[in-house]
């Protein structure tokens, strides 16, 4: 298994696995006072964490199923994308989507981050690219059904 180095500035357990087979880690809210989201309203939810990422990973910053489902809130910048040299605070940008307030408690979970790894590309120039079955097709292209 990766180990990751984390600094927990906050007073919440660090993140685990739910089960053996889970590919996130519930993130949570790290706040002094209850934080109440208004419809449409977005807020930066700290978590306490500071985590260096070995060279080649990430981790993704993604909303729980549970939330955006029965809540509307989801995660805005989905995914938060954490990269391997940033050392700073975990936060995430909650939004609400729904017609009703919606208030973060501390503790709650409120996001669920995957490790992953990456690879840099570098951008070649060509003048023509390979042909393909789909050509130039773009947005719906291949159809519905």
């Amino acid at each position: 298994m990766l180990k990751i180095k984390v600094v927990n500035k906050g007073h919440q357990p660090l993140p685990q696995y739910a089960t053996a087979q889970s590919a996130g880690m519930d993130l949570r809210a790290n706040i002094d006072e209850p934080i109440t989201l208004k419809p449409l309203e977005r807020r930066l939810i700290p978590t306490g964490l500071h985590i260096a990422l070995p060279v080649g990973y990430e981790a993704q910053v993604r909303p729980r199923s549970g939330l955006a489902l029965k809540k509307g809130i989801t995660v805005l910048n989905t995914p938060g994308t954490i990269d391997a040299d940033y050392r700073g605070e975990i936060g995430v940008v909650l939004i609400n989507l729904s017609n009703e307030d919606f208030v973060v408690e501390d503790g709650e979970r409120i996001a669920q981050m995957v490790i992953a790894r990456h690879e840099q590309g570098e951008f070649v120039s060509v003048e023509v690219l390979d042909e393909t079955e789909r050509g130039e097709g773009g947005y719906g292209h291949t159809g519905v059904k």
